[in-house]
Protein backbone atom coordinates (compact mmCIF):
# COMPACT_ATOMS: atom_id res chain seq x y z
CA UNK A 1 0.00 0.00 0.00
CA UNK A 2 1.33 3.46 -0.97
CA UNK A 3 1.77 5.56 2.17
CA UNK A 4 1.80 8.75 0.13
CA UNK A 5 4.23 11.40 -1.01
CA UNK A 6 6.02 13.92 1.19
CA UNK A 7 5.53 17.59 0.29
CA UNK A 8 7.07 20.76 1.65
CA UNK A 9 4.32 23.35 2.05
CA UNK A 10 5.32 26.94 1.30
CA UNK A 11 3.61 30.31 1.34
CA UNK A 12 4.26 32.24 -1.88
CA UNK A 13 2.83 35.75 -1.46
CA UNK A 14 -0.18 34.36 0.39
CA UNK A 15 -0.71 31.48 -2.06
CA UNK A 16 -0.22 27.99 -0.62
CA UNK A 17 2.08 25.87 -2.78
CA UNK A 18 3.85 22.55 -2.37
CA UNK A 19 7.16 21.11 -3.51
CA UNK A 20 7.90 17.41 -3.53
CA UNK A 21 10.23 16.72 -0.61
CA UNK A 22 12.89 15.16 -2.82
CA UNK A 23 13.20 18.44 -4.78
CA UNK A 24 14.35 20.30 -1.66
CA UNK A 25 17.78 19.76 -0.10
CA UNK A 26 17.63 22.30 2.66
CA UNK A 27 15.64 25.18 4.13
CA UNK A 28 17.67 28.28 4.92
CA UNK A 29 16.89 31.63 6.53
CA UNK A 30 17.20 34.53 4.11
CA UNK A 31 20.88 35.56 3.97
CA UNK A 32 22.40 38.62 2.34
CA UNK A 33 22.18 38.19 -1.42
CA UNK A 34 24.23 39.76 -4.21
CA UNK A 35 22.04 40.96 -7.10
CA UNK A 36 23.70 41.93 -10.38
CA UNK A 37 22.58 45.22 -12.00
CA UNK A 38 19.90 44.79 -14.63
CA UNK A 39 18.81 41.38 -13.34
CA UNK A 40 15.18 40.42 -13.99
CA UNK A 41 12.76 40.89 -11.09
CA UNK A 42 12.48 37.13 -10.57
CA UNK A 43 16.21 36.86 -9.80
CA UNK A 44 16.45 37.91 -6.15
CA UNK A 45 20.22 37.54 -6.34
CA UNK A 46 22.96 35.04 -5.65
CA UNK A 47 23.80 33.22 -2.47
CA UNK A 48 27.41 32.37 -1.63
CA UNK A 49 27.04 28.82 -0.35
CA UNK A 50 30.52 27.77 0.79
CA UNK A 51 32.10 29.23 -2.33
CA UNK A 52 29.35 28.16 -4.73
CA UNK A 53 27.23 30.86 -6.40
CA UNK A 54 23.60 29.71 -6.18
CA UNK A 55 20.90 31.65 -8.00
CA UNK A 56 17.94 32.66 -5.81
CA UNK A 57 14.60 32.96 -7.59
CA UNK A 58 11.80 35.01 -6.04
CA UNK A 59 8.90 32.63 -6.53
CA UNK A 60 6.27 35.37 -6.08
CA UNK A 61 7.83 37.52 -8.82
CA UNK A 62 8.33 34.52 -11.08
CA UNK A 63 4.70 33.43 -10.74
CA UNK A 64 3.38 37.00 -11.13
CA UNK A 65 1.99 37.19 -7.60
CA UNK A 66 1.91 40.50 -5.76
CA UNK A 67 4.38 40.47 -2.89
CA UNK A 68 2.74 41.23 0.45
CA UNK A 69 3.32 44.66 1.94
CA UNK A 70 6.17 44.76 4.41
CA UNK A 71 7.90 41.62 3.19
CA UNK A 72 10.06 40.76 6.13
CA UNK A 73 13.50 39.50 6.85
CA UNK A 74 12.11 36.18 8.00
CA UNK A 75 11.49 34.69 4.57
CA UNK A 76 12.95 31.31 3.70
CA UNK A 77 15.06 29.87 0.93
CA UNK A 78 14.39 26.37 -0.30
CA UNK A 79 17.64 25.01 -1.69
CA UNK A 80 16.95 22.68 -4.61
CA UNK A 81 19.15 20.04 -6.18
CA UNK A 82 17.99 19.75 -9.78
CA UNK A 83 18.19 22.40 -10.95
CA UNK A 84 20.70 23.80 -8.41
CA UNK A 85 18.80 26.93 -7.39
CA UNK A 86 17.21 28.38 -4.28
CA UNK A 87 13.58 29.47 -4.18
CA UNK A 88 12.65 32.51 -2.10
CA UNK A 89 9.29 32.06 -0.35
CA UNK A 90 7.48 33.93 2.42
CA UNK A 91 7.59 30.92 4.73
CA UNK A 92 8.01 27.20 4.72
CA UNK A 93 4.94 26.19 6.68
CA UNK A 94 4.98 22.40 6.99
CA UNK A 95 6.15 19.03 5.78
CA UNK A 96 3.24 16.66 5.11
CA UNK A 97 2.67 13.22 3.67
CA UNK A 98 -0.22 13.23 1.22
CA UNK A 99 -2.11 10.06 0.27
CA UNK A 100 -2.28 9.30 -3.47
CA UNK A 101 -6.04 9.91 -3.65
CA UNK A 102 -5.53 13.55 -2.54
CA UNK A 103 -3.22 14.34 -5.48
CA UNK A 104 -4.50 15.04 -8.97
CA UNK A 105 -2.16 15.66 -11.93
CA UNK A 106 -2.57 18.94 -13.82
CA UNK A 107 -2.25 18.99 -17.59
CA UNK A 108 1.05 20.49 -18.76
CA UNK A 109 -0.94 22.81 -21.02
CA UNK A 110 -2.94 24.21 -18.09
CA UNK A 111 -0.07 26.31 -16.68
CA UNK A 112 2.96 28.09 -18.10
CA UNK A 113 5.56 25.44 -18.97
CA UNK A 114 3.61 22.99 -16.79
CA UNK A 115 5.10 24.50 -13.62
CA UNK A 116 1.98 23.55 -11.63
CA UNK A 117 2.10 19.77 -11.97
CA UNK A 118 -0.44 18.73 -9.33
CA UNK A 119 -3.46 19.83 -7.36
CA UNK A 120 -3.20 18.64 -3.78
CA UNK A 121 -6.23 18.46 -1.51
CA UNK A 122 -5.33 19.13 2.14
CA UNK A 123 -8.53 19.09 4.14
CA UNK A 124 -10.64 21.89 2.67
CA UNK A 125 -7.66 23.57 0.96
CA UNK A 126 -6.41 23.09 -2.58
CA UNK A 127 -2.64 23.53 -2.90
CA UNK A 128 -0.63 23.96 -6.11
CA UNK A 129 2.07 21.30 -6.45
CA UNK A 130 4.99 22.93 -8.25
CA UNK A 131 7.47 21.11 -10.49
CA UNK A 132 10.81 22.79 -9.72
CA UNK A 133 12.38 21.55 -12.95
CA UNK A 134 9.67 23.36 -14.96
CA UNK A 135 9.57 26.68 -13.10
CA UNK A 136 11.74 28.36 -15.74
CA UNK A 137 11.33 28.36 -19.51
CA UNK A 138 14.25 26.99 -21.57
CA UNK A 139 15.42 30.50 -22.52
CA UNK A 140 15.24 31.62 -18.88
CA UNK A 141 17.26 28.56 -17.81
CA UNK A 142 19.93 29.44 -20.38
CA UNK A 143 20.16 33.04 -19.23
CA UNK A 144 20.21 32.00 -15.58
CA UNK A 145 22.99 29.52 -16.30
CA UNK A 146 25.04 32.30 -17.95
CA UNK A 147 24.40 34.65 -15.01
CA UNK A 148 25.35 31.92 -12.52
CA UNK A 149 28.63 31.23 -14.33
CA UNK A 150 29.42 34.97 -14.20
CA UNK A 151 28.54 35.12 -10.49
CA UNK A 152 30.78 32.10 -9.85
CA UNK A 153 33.63 33.75 -11.78
CA UNK A 154 33.21 36.93 -9.78
CA UNK A 155 33.07 35.01 -6.50
CA UNK A 156 36.27 33.13 -7.43
CA UNK A 157 38.11 36.44 -7.95
CA UNK A 158 37.64 37.20 -4.25
CA UNK A 159 38.69 33.77 -3.01
CA UNK A 160 41.88 33.67 -0.98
Amino acid sequence: MDAGTAYLLVDVAGTPCALRREAADEILPLPRLWRPPGAPAALAGFLNLSGEAVAVLDLAALLGLAAPAGRGLYRHLVLCTAPRIALLVERVTDLVTVPPDAVRPVSGAATLNGCVAEEIRLGDRLVHGLAVERILLAEERGRLSDATREAQRRLAEWAA
